[in-house]
């Protein structure tokens, strides 16, 4: 088996292409974080909404990524209702990096630039979606990129990905 091709954007090209689009960012290096809790040091200086972002597959094998704030609960056995999947499994680490262009622990809702055949569904939680400033890592977990919401919405509208918004508190 063979290495999947290298992602069109990696985090340097990433932050050219925002500047091209006009998306303003602010990006914070730091050491590598791989789960939601290992960060909460690093983030607690940083203003903003952090995230989790989990990459996911259902039984028809249907490609979803969710973003929610750091502390949202997600009951994986109730959220593919919420979201109209069937029974969802986390993805494996040659599908995020084929889709997504990540490696786990660097999943975030700015992979989406690297989806271009959109073979994912983005979900949005709705207490992220409303926030005004979101965190993602910018591809890799040694930095966080702080977005004001516009630009958000604006890179998901530029990378054709219009989020599903869901209330995950409603299957908690």
């Amino acid at each position: 088996m063979t290495d999947p091709a290298p992602p069109a954007f990696d985090r340097d090209r990433l932050e050219v292409w925002f500047a091209e689009q006009g998306l303003a960012a602010t990006t914070h290096d730091h050491p590598p974080v791989f789960r939601v809790e290992e960060g909460l040091e690093i983030k607690a200086a940083m203003p903003g909404a952090h995230t989790k972002n989990l990459f996911l597959k259902d039984k028809k094998q249907r490609l979803w990524l969710i973003s929610a704030r750091q502390d949202t609960v997600i009951d994986l056995k109730a959220a593919h209702r919420l979201m109209g999947a069937d029974r969802l499994s986390f993805g494996n680490e040659t599908l995020l990096m084929e889709t997504l262009g990540v490696r786990p622990g660097s999943v975030t809702a700015f992979g989406l630039i690297n989806d271009t055949d959109r073979r994912v569904t983005f979900v949005l939680d709705h207490r992220l979606a409303d926030a005004d400033l979101v965190n993602f890592h910018p591809l890799t977990n040694t930095a966080t990129t702080a977005m004001a919401r516009a630009d958000f919405r604006r890179f998901l509208t530029l990378v054709e990905h219009d989020p599903l918004i869901v209330d995950f508190s409603a299957s908690a």
